[in-house]
């Protein structure tokens, strides 16, 4: 007869048994294995499928053009963080706006045209460039040498934008402000700085200086504001001009508080 504490070891070690043979034949098994292989590498082989490679059309395209291949465009720059408006496969103001951007970034001369150059670099983007390394994940960084505006949030570029900052030629204008007529003058500035975000007005804002468009203050009376022109050199007062189509959007995406880092100087 076998004692009850012997049957029990005897049970335990059977268990152990059966379990390793169980374990042996799931790792000689290729179906299971490849199977938990490819459970834990699918969403990684998934996303790769999902992002292939951009490869240009190459095709020479002029303000104006229409068709697939300026949706293409259109779809490129919208994946790297440009705004280039809706895609509907028309090249016009709100896709050149977001080429001049693109064009900036990547060293090449802003222009309407999109030839071999920009096609190229389409096909290996530069980033923007990195003004505050040591800045807050969530951030403003206006670059004035490039008349650039990039948005970061969570360490991440969410959007990039042509602008027009202020001209730097002094000014005096008269204008009617609180029901008087008055005179007002500066030096069509941009400050540099480290600056935040504070009051915003929803739609067309009047000034002293003019409409402002969707503004977002961050320096006393300097503000991101959508304007009806937008030009490749500076020609504000001091504001950061956008495309409307950004000031649209951008409000939806920038808080209150948010860090504004202004750095460098346009060379006309």
């Amino acid at each position: 007869m076998i004692s009850v504490g012997v049957e029990r070891r005897l049970g335990a070690a059977a268990l152990m048994t059966a379990g390793a043979v169980f374990l042996s034949s799931l790792v000689s098994s290729p179906g299971v294995a490849n199977a938990q292989a490819v459970t834990a590498t699918a969403p990684a082989a998934s996303a790769k499928a999902e992002t292939p490679a951009f490869v240009a059309p190459g095709k020479t395209l002029r303000l104006g053009a229409k068709g697939s291949v300026v949706k293409a465009l259109q779809t490129r720059l919208q994946e790297l963080g440009y705004q280039p408006g809706k895609i509907d496969g028309q090249y016009g103001g709100t896709t050149l706006t977001a080429l001049w951007a693109f064009q900036k970034v990547n060293g090449i001369p802003p222009t309407s045209t999109v030839t071999r150059r920009t096609w190229n670099a389409l096909e290996a983007p530069r980033s923007p460039r990195v003004l505050v390394p040591n800045g807050k994940p969530t951030r403003v960084e206006v670059n004035l040498t490039q008349q650039v505006m990039v948005l970061y949030v969570g360490g991440q570029v969410k959007l990039i934008s042509h602008t027009s900052s202020g001209s730097g030629i002094p000014y005096c204008e008269t204008a009617t402000w609180q029901g008087k007529t008055q005179k007002f003058c500066g030096d069509a500035r941009t400050p540099t700085g480290d600056f935040k975000t504070t009051w915003r007005r929803s739609g067309w804002h009047k000034s002293y200086l003019g409409q402002l468009y969707n503004p977002i203050f961050f320096n006393g009376g300097i503000a991101f504001h959508g304007a009806l022109s937008v030009p490749l050199a500076p020609a504000s007062h001091g504001c950061v001009r956008l495309p409307m189509h950004v000031a649209a959007v951008l409000p939806g995406l920038l808080g209150t508080g948010v860090p504004v880092h202004v750095r460098g100087k346009f060379v006309r």
